[in-house]
């Protein structure tokens, strides 16, 4: 593919936010069995594929979208509107995609090129155990919440870098086919529940060295990958893994709004002579509150979403103070967007916690996605006091 061609194939991000939104029917239609079966449906995986949604971080040469993390923010909003559940499968192989194209082109090769509908998912929590063996590791660990399990045919998983006598000497991400793993299905949660994010299992599986990113180095800057002039993969790595986490939120804030508004025209507020809610001036106060806070979610998303990519687009990795207010951004989209559904819940009443309702799956899904350890507002508001202060104990090296 000529990169002329690849620029002609290549659709906008309005088109793809077209293509996602012409599937919410579908998605929202299967949003209750996926949630039974704590999995998407493989119908609205297989729609999701045809409309080319899990190519958005995949490398052009492989013929990928590369697109940016504004679009896959839009396109995770988007799909969110119909399902939270789904919209983090589709957030967490986007995002897994972009972690694979910093590799070398060899490891891309292995995934992409033999594969072009490869899905990767992720875990880069290191919580396995590795011997250093001629070329490379022999791998023994366990992932949990690996999101999207069901549906990737690789993965990318934390690991110890070790010595020849089992020192560890540095922190890695290991590019491993699924098929080499077993899948554990320990997924048995509250919100959420369709993300199928369960545990992975290798047994002294071989991972070679080209298959291994170090992260520490990564968290300054420091790719293998040998294609430079990609500008997406020059994207900060934290920033861009924990940003792509808001995307679901900011679909979920606005599925949430368009419903108790829809509602409010015939919807009564029991007990008061108010026939429906709409005429209510307590009513309309809280309805102005939530949407202003999923309006201020989505400024900071977009904010922070766009600062990344302009970054990569100069090819400047951004400093440790724009590092740590992308995090905090990220927090901040997660509360304010948990605030609003809070007040909408309230405002539409009880019937909102009916198993019939939109609004309990919604209310469940933000809230678990909000609880994520790289979104926690908290960690992610106390890194960038930090940050501002010129204080240098830093709490976590995630930034």
């Amino acid at each position: 593919m000529t990169a002329a061609q690849s620029h002609l194939d290549t659709p906008t991000t309005a088109e793809l936010v077209a293509r996602a939104e012409a599937l919410r029917p579908l998605l929202a239609a299967n949003a209750a069995g996926g949630e039974r079966d704590r999995r998407v449906a493989e119908e609205s995986i297989r729609a999701l594929t045809d409309a080319g949604l899990f190519k958005l971080a995949v490398p052009k040469r492989y013929g990928g979208y590369e697109t940016s993390l504004r679009t896959l923010l839009e396109i995770s909003a988007a799909v969110a509107e119909a399902d939270g559940g789904t919209s983090w499968v589709v957030t967490v192989i986007n995002g897994s995609a972009w972690l694979a194209g910093l590799f070398p082109g060899r490891a891309q090769d292995e995934v992409f090129g033999t594969d072009p509908e490869a899905r990767v998912s992720g875990v880069i929590s290191p919580t396995a155990e590795t011997r250093k063996v001629d070329g490379g590791w022999r791998v023994t660990g366990k992932w949990f919440y690996n999101s999207g399990s069901w549906h990737a045919t690789w993965a990318v998983l934390g690991i110890p870098v070790t010595d020849a006598d089992g020192t560890v000497v540095d922190q890695g991400a290991a590019l491993i086919p699924a098929a080499q793993m077993d899948l554990q299905d320990t997924w048995f949660v509250a919100g959420m529940r369709s993300s199928g994010s369960n545990c992975l299992i290798a047994e002294d599986v071989f991972v070679p060295e080209y298959r291994v990113l170090r992260v520490p180095a990564a968290l300054i800057g420091t790719y293998p990958t040998e294609h430079a002039d990609e500008a997406l993969y020059r994207s900060a790595l934290m920033p861009f893994l924990s940003l792509i986490l808001a995307g679901p939120q900011l679909g979920l804030g606005r599925a949430a709004l368009a419903y108790v508004l829809e509602e409010s025209a015939s919807k009564p507020i029991s007990y008061t002579f108010f026939s429906t809610q709409r005429e209510s001036p307590g009513f309309q106060l809280q309805i102005a509150e939530a949407a202003r806070l999923i309006d201020t979610a989505h400024l900071h998303a977009f904010r922070a979403a766009d600062a990344v990519d302009d970054a990569a687009a100069r090819g400047q990795y951004p400093d440790f103070l724009a590092r740590a207010r992308a995090r905090s951004d990220t927090g901040y989209v997660a509360e304010c967007i948990t605030r609003a559904i809070d007040i909408l819940l309230t405002a539409h009443g009880a019937g909102s916690f009916a198993e019939a309702s939109p609004l309990q799956r919604i209310w469940r899904d933000s809230a678990t996605a909000a609880r994520h350890a790289i979104v926690s507002p908290p960690v992610s508001y106390e890194v960038y006091g930090k940050a501002l202060l010129g204080v240098t104990d830093s709490i976590t090296p995630m930034v």
